[in-house]
């Protein structure tokens, strides 16, 4: 097992365009967006040898002078790689296994999405899978699939249809709120096809009114994730898993003060972690 980071821990860091649909034209754009390389310094300056990558921050659109330095760099500072997207379609994920083998990452981390639709109906993504499933045997691939707005029990019994190794998930406990389902639930449904973790921690509050409640995100160790009681509900993974951290910083004042408030964060939870995972 590993500790790592990911572009979803710097999301706004990174920055995005209308995030909330309800405001399109809203942007979260800092001025000297993190990139690529940045995520790596990150990862070297937090103490950490796993960086995952993400659609947020994709590395099919970057040049290819920056692409092969990237991956250089991540050599040279013995960093392990995992490459991150989103889709089940054959044709991109065939593509998406031939930057893995340029990596030299063997775990490919996507979404259920199938033409360009995020898929809630779990049975649409067993010929999807299996249409891929002969390229990923033969290259040594591992496709985990984020669970979130299908129930962990349904994404559970396409993968146990589908009866491979090469593929799984990567088990998002707070994703899954959106079901919504508990996250203990969702771990003790998921956890024998776990090959990845995206350990995000949060909270939940009554609103002042007390009519409804506010979850938002907190430095791991700072919230409602049992790590102890995670770790130990993992045993019935078969795979020798990552933790990746993930973070849910609210948002401030102003983009800097929320960009801030997300670094310290990743700093919190790096320490928090180490005292379980010392890679």
């Amino acid at each position: 097992m590993k500790l790592g980071i990911n572009t979803y821990t710097f999301m706004w860091s990174i920055g995005f365009q209308g995030a909330n649909p309800a405001y399109p034209d809203k942007a979260a754009r800092p001025q000297f967006p993190l990139t690529a390389l940045g995520l790596l310094e990150k990862a070297r300056s937090l103490g950490v040898k796993l960086v995952q990558t993400g659609p947020n921050l994709p590395l099919d659109r970057l040049p290819e002078a920056e692409l092969d330095t990237f991956i250089k760099t991540a050599k040279d500072w013995e960093i392990q790689l995992e490459l991150g997207t989103r889709g089940l379609d054959t044709a991109h994920l065939v593509r998406q296994a031939a930057l893995a083998r340029r990596m030299g990452a063997s775990l490919i981390r996507t979404l259920p999405e199938i033409n360009g639709s995020y898929v809630t109906d779990a049975r649409l993504i067993l010929p999807a899978v299996r249409a891929i499933l002969p390229m990923l045997e033969g290259e040594g691939l591992q496709l985990a699939i984020e669970n979130g707005r299908i129930p962990a029990g349904e994404l559970r019994g396409v993968l146990d249809d589908i009866g491979s190794p090469y593929a799984g998930v990567v088990l998002d406990m707070v994703n899954s709120l959106a079901v919504p389902e508990g996250w203990k639930e969702v771990t003790r449904q998921l956890a024998p096809h776990t090959m990845c973790v995206h350990y995000k921690d949060f909270t939940i509050r009554r609103a002042w009114h007390m009519m409804g409640f506010i979850c938002e995100g907190t430095p791991s160790g700072k919230g409602l994730i049992e790590l102890e009681w995670l770790l130990k509900a993992m045993n019935a993974s078969p795979y020798n898993y990552n933790i990746i951290i993930e973070l849910w910083p609210p948002e401030q004042d102003n983009l800097e003060d929320t960009i801030a408030l997300e670094q310290q964060w990743a700093s919190e939870s790096v320490l928090f972690l180490r005292k379980y995972i010392m890679d």
